[in-house]
């Protein structure tokens, strides 16, 4: 039977072992996780602007129930790097000349994208933006019979984007069309096909092109194919609007597409002269059908991980092949399983979800930041069910922002190129921390990653001064301030704060 004192002795030894870390968590639980902070460990000194996308959508047309407040949203905000894109689902809001041209006339009507875009404009003025008119006329396509869309603008139509080859190889003819497109916004106007003047009469400056949006999906793009369709655009609009940047591939899977990035940053596969002012991709992580809120919060942030170890590979490439490429992850979010199928709007997505999708948001921002990427862009201010409710920023029943766009303003308003990221560690997984050594003082960002509270304990040391918090109780609102008691926070689900601290 062996000698019993042993046998027993073992067993209490992990007994009081048990008791012992039993003990510790529970007091942890009482006085919080710490951080660890050393001010005088400089990470990096920051180059990351906050920022969002537009997509249009009807919801954005003038006469929408949430048209003004989806503008003054911009506005408020304040960002630079917006990026605006009329995309393919809408051919009639996207494209400006949607029949081919012939020897009599020619189709060119902006009469139904101009009000959008002027808003877009007017709310961003005197803040950079991105422009990406993603959709090509399907008509520069071979395709086997034309391409129909929709009279109806707000009528969705998915399968506007056919065929592969250009009709035109050299791409002149698709240079043309997105010359002319930025002419009539930048130049007041343009010549068309057959010599006529369409006059505009807008000067409104271009900062930043993209380049089409991801095109390993739209027309089944080959690497080859979209540097070459890349060069021929760019050559065009810089042709007319010389102090143009641009941006190139926007690609929905990068971890699925390094041959994308490898060939494009590969200057020799351009033409003489062709900058490759930007890359950008995009990330949005996607739950499983059958997973909740409390599957949510680790799935959430296990593919926000994936995503940023992609990153590091593509900017391993960047750094060899483009070093002064700068990097723009420009669609940044989460996709329901339950958007854009029939149980869209059916099924209530849980106010938290916001929450949740927020301090993703927020992971991502201060993991990228740490990279130094350069824009880092939430997706999108105006989805609504058929058209990616869950990654919408403003509540398509009433206009109001939600969490998502709170997370945003809240960082935007923090956190800017200049400041320094100084070393910081958290002792926990439950929640992630990073410090800012700022202009307006010393700000530590706080990101609750889980379905319930975590209590966090900032270094003896420091004194909190403020806290900002967006969370569930803030709801609709704008960040919460609060003047903390003692030095342990007590987080919300999911919440997101900001600590000004001495």
């Amino acid at each position: 039977m062996g000698d019993l004192r042993k046998t027993t002795g073992g067993a209490w030894g992990c007994g009081w072992m048990l008791l012992a870390i039993a003990g510790a968590c529970a007091a942890q639980a009482q006085t919080g996780s710490p951080i660890t902070i050393h001010w005088d460990k400089t990470v990096i000194v920051s180059r990351s602007t906050s920022t969002f996308q537009v997509v249009v959508n009807p919801m954005l047309r003038p006469g929408s129930p949430i048209h003004d407040s989806a503008m003054a949203a911009i506005k408020n905000l304040g960002a630079d790097y917006v990026r605006y894109v009329p995309w393919l689902p809408y051919p009639r809001l996207a494209v400006a000349e949607l029949q081919p041209p012939t020897k009599d006339a020619t189709s060119w009507d902006f009469s139904l994208m101009d009000p959008m875009t002027l808003d877009i404009f007017r709310a961003t003025e005197g803040h950079s933006t991105v422009m990406n008119f993603s959709t090509i006329p399907t008509w520069l396509f071979e395709t086997p019979k034309p391409i129909t869309y929709p009279t109806d603008p707000n009528e969705v139509n998915w399968n506007y984007t056919q065929g592969t080859e250009l009709k035109d190889p050299t791409g002149k003819q698709l240079g043309d069309y997105y010359a002319r497109l930025v002419s009539w916004y930048a130049r007041g106007g343009f010549t068309d096909e057959n010599g006529k003047v369409h006059t505009s009469g807008y000067h409104y400056p271009i900062p930043i092109w993209e380049v089409l949006n991801e095109v390993e999906f739209e027309h089944n793009t080959t690497p080859e194919q979209y540097a070459s369709r890349y060069d021929a655009i760019v050559s065009a609009i810089h042709a007319v609007s010389p102090d143009t940047k641009f941006m190139g591939m926007a690609l929905a899977k990068p971890s699925d597409n390094p041959d994308f990035f490898e060939y494009f940053l590969d200057h020799t596969h351009h033409r003489p002269g062709v900058p490759i002012d930007f890359i950008s991709y995009h990330f949005y992580a996607t739950p499983g059908a059958d997973q909740t809120i409390d599957n949510w919060q680790f799935t959430f942030f296990d593919q926000a991980d994936e995503f940023l170890a992609t990153v590091g590979y593509i900017d391993t490439m960047r750094k060899r092949l483009s070093p002064e490429t700068k990097t723009d992850t420009d669609e940044l979010g989460v996709i329901l399983p339950t958007d854009n199928t029939p149980n869209d709007g059916k099924i209530a997505i849980p106010d938290r979800y916001w929450n949740a999708a927020g301090a993703l948001y927020a992971y991502l921002f201060a993991d990228l930041s740490r990279r130094g990427i350069d824009v880092i862009g939430e997706s999108q201010l105006v989805g609504y069910p058929t058209q990616f409710p869950s990654v919408t920023m403003i509540d398509w029943k009433n206009g109001k922002p939600n969490a998502r766009y709170w997370v945003l303003k809240l960082i935007h308003d923090n956190f800017h190129v200049g400041d320094t990221l100084v070393a910081t560690s958290a002792d926990s997984s439950d929640f992630t921390a990073q410090a800012f050594a700022t202009p307006a003082g010393r700000r530590i960002l706080i990101i609750n990653k889980r379905n319930r509270v975590v209590r966090v304990a900032l270094p003896a040391d420091l004194q909190v001064s403020e806290t900002a918090t967006v969370d569930e109780a803030t709801g609709e609102g704008s960040a919460r301030t609060d003047v903390p008691k003692s030095g342990t926070l007590e987080l919300a689900p999911f919440a997101v704060v900001v600590a000004t601290v001495r």
